[in-house]
């Protein structure tokens, strides 16, 4: 029979397990820390804990753990990473520094189910969510990459990279939780952001939970003919729905949103399309991140600098908080939308 993930194993069965063993089940406190503080990957490392009880831990448990395969250095300082997992599946992380801050993009899922038209990673398919220790495993590894290489600790991170969170909601909220507890990694939560395409059964669910993390929404477009072809998943999720999710979530966290908003030539980036968008945010308070479109394969551009000064000028005028994004990683395809498994053509 295959051993266990030790990480699957919760404190109380951790526990209880320790008393099976005839082992005192205060050793389970040790070696919480040792996988959530110290986010080790093997029971050798783990030195304050007896050698005949690493051999028992050893006997039953292992640890299915991810390795960086790959990794690519771009112009600006981005490092993406290609990570294979215990199954020999590949996921892409990023690591975006900004003078003293280091933002880690993680990825949620082994591919994507959405096949949003515009973005490289939804043309992989999607082959199976994350497990949450997978994700805190790009967390340590690019946490480790990130000291040797610019010599700071990870200071923020972001779901946005492969996948779409909330559809795999327990995994990744429990992640955030090892993340930002004080018998975990103890990150404030107001460094982290799950980015999602706006589910909203999702999004009602975070906020009854009282989710302290931040929430962005890639909108994309705030007309829904034109978000049914850019994002499919918008049929199901119309945006007067996730209006009120969001007004609903605000409500109920009291958090601002923050709008993601990727500007393509001639089919978001026009007048009416911000003032569609200026309509869609006028139910709660927001702030919008204006983003380039990043060359894929696809048939898409990015948004001319004349549409795009008009574009932030109209909704500046109507008193909304806005930020024009620059792209990072373009030269590694490290930037938002290109994150693909590139590594599988091999």
């Amino acid at each position: 029979m295959q051993k266990p993930d030790i990480r699957n194993c919760t404190d109380e069965e951790m526990k209880q397990f320790l008393i099976s063993i005839n082992e005192k089940p205060f050793r389970a406190k040790q070696i919480h820390e040792w996988l959530w503080k110290k986010n080790v990957h093997s029971f050798e490392e783990m030195i304050n804990i007896p050698k005949l009880l690493t051999e028992q831990l050893n006997a039953h448990f292992t640890f299915h753990t991810s390795i960086i395969d790959q990794e690519a250095s771009s112009e600006d300082g981005t490092i993406k990473f290609i990570f294979r997992l215990f199954d020999q599946q590949l996921i892409e992380g990023v690591l975006i520094p900004s003078g003293k801050r280091v933002t880690a993009c993680i990825s949620s899922q082994v591919g994507c189910p959405l096949k949003c038209d515009f973005c490289a990673t939804g043309t992989m398919g999607f082959t199976r969510n994350l497990h949450f220790w997978e994700i805190m495993d790009q967390f340590s590894l690019m946490n480790q990459r990130s000291i040797e290489s610019f010599g700071n600790h990870i200071t923020n991170f972001v779901f946005m990279g492969m996948g779409e969170p909330l559809l795999n909601y327990d995994q990744v909220t429990k992640a955030i939780n090892i993340l930002t507890s004080p018998q975990g990694n103890g990150i404030s939560p107001s460094r982290i952001t799950l980015s999602t395409v706006g589910l909203v059964k999702g999004i009602r669910k975070l906020a009854d939970e009282q989710f302290k993390a931040n929430l962005a929404i890639s909108i994309h477009v705030a007309n829904d003919q034109k978000r049914n072809q850019l994002i499919p998943t918008n049929l199901s999720n119309p945006l007067a729905e996730l209006q009120a999710a969001l007004k609903y979530y605000v409500d109920k966290t009291d958090q601002r949103i923050t709008i993601e908003y990727v500007l393509i030539d001639h089919v978001n980036d026009s007048l009416e399309d911000a003032e569609n968008l200026c309509r869609f945010c006028k139910s709660f308070p927001v702030k919008i991140n204006l983003i380039q479109y990043n060359a894929t394969d696809s048939k898409y551009r990015k948004s001319s600098i004349e549409n795009t000064k008009a574009f932030i000028q109209h909704l500046e005028s109507r008193n909304l908080i806005v930020n024009l994004r620059q792209s990072r990683g373009q030269d590694i395809a490290a930037a938002c939308g290109q994150l693909v498994k590139n590594s599988k053509k091999r």
